[in-house]
């Protein structure tokens, strides 16, 4: 199995990197008033969604031996909680734990919280955060009386979670989070960026409003979609995430550059554990951005595509 033997060498330059140094090479950010210093990379346990626990086991070998410390799950994630469990049982103090909820109303999300809890066998989240708020009316939603914001203050007040976020995705994504963040103080927000999401320029503006809001208001931002090419179409599915990745190692290592060129906290591995390792080595191997790069390099991806249309449906990984 290719995939295997990548793992194998990838784990095994790991292990050999953090034998000889004090720490991890990977580049570690404050995330907002969380306080919490977030490796560059956040584990997308996305990627464990559909795998046994063999291949989950030697994905967070990998994940371990890289350094990361963030780990980004949701009940939606297929078995990823379940999958996480006996890790989190001998690492629960190395890693800051996000978990995300699709319920929309106070009962709903309380009864969610304490599955998700449960499944993964922990008694808090660091974070937890409303998913695939895409558009004002769920927003609405979540934030009326009797509405899910209810359910995470009180569990918060609980002692069952420690920061409340928010994620989205779409080309909405980043006018609804400024509306949201004037509803009410979010600790981290969690959106999609890259090259080719910059070339539309409404999306691109309200991106930059809301990341200086971010940095504004100390709030943590996380990233999506860094390694998106395009909408599968009628091509195979070679991967398990909804859009087709980029999957040459030295574009994803341009993808990585560009998205941490940002002024973002840190970004989200994608939902298949084939792509870990290469975005784990180009998370590493992260090298800023000149300012005139970006433009050039933006300019080169017109022959990608973008995974999200107009119509605002998307999927959730």
């Amino acid at each position: 199995n290719a995939w295997l033997i990548l793992l194998f060498f990838s784990s095994v330059r790991h292990r050999l990197i953090t034998t000889f140094t004090a720490e991890a090479a990977m580049e570690k950010r404050t995330l907002g008033r969380t306080g919490h210093a977030t490796t560059v990379a956040v584990f997308g346990a996305g990627a464990l969604s559909r795998v046994k626990q063999p291949v989950a086991d030697k994905a967070l070998e990998l994940v371990i031996a890289a350094g990361v410390n963030h780990i980004d799950v949701a009940p939606s994630y297929g078995e990823a909680e379940l999958r996480l469990r006996p890790w989190l049982a001998g690492h629960r103090d190395k890693f800051f734990l996000g978990c995300k909820t699709l319920e929309r109303t106070r009962v709903g999300v309380e009864h969610e919280l304490h599955a998700s809890l449960k499944r993964l066998g922990t008694d808090h989240f660091d974070l937890y955060q409303f998913h695939a708020v895409n558009d004002l009316h769920i927003l609405e939603e979540l934030t009326a009386p009797g509405g899910a914001l209810e359910a995470v203050l009180a569990a918060r007040d609980a002692g069952l979670v420690r920061f409340i976020g928010i994620t989205g995705h779409g080309l909405l994504a980043p006018t609804v989070f400024l509306e949201a963040l004037r509803r009410f103080d979010f600790d981290s927000v969690m959106f999609p960026l890259n090259a080719v999401l910059f070339r539309n320029e409404p999306y691109h503006q309200e991106s930059q409003l809301l990341l200086n809001r971010c940095n504004d208001q100390n709030i943590g931002a996380l990233i999506i979609k860094t390694v998106a090419r395009r909408p599968w179409g009628n091509q195979d599915h070679r991967y398990h995430t909804w859009y087709e990745p980029i999957d040459e190692p030295d574009q994803i290592q341009y993808a990585v550059n560009f998205v941490l060129s940002q002024p973002v906290t840190a970004l989200v591995t994608p939902s298949d554990h084939r792509l870990l390792p290469l975005v784990l080595d180009a998370c590493e191997g992260y090298s800023r951005l000149s300012d005139a790069e970006p433009q050039l390099r933006v300019s080169d991806s017109v022959k990608y595509e973008p995974i999200f249309s107009k119509s605002g449906r998307v999927g959730l990984d």
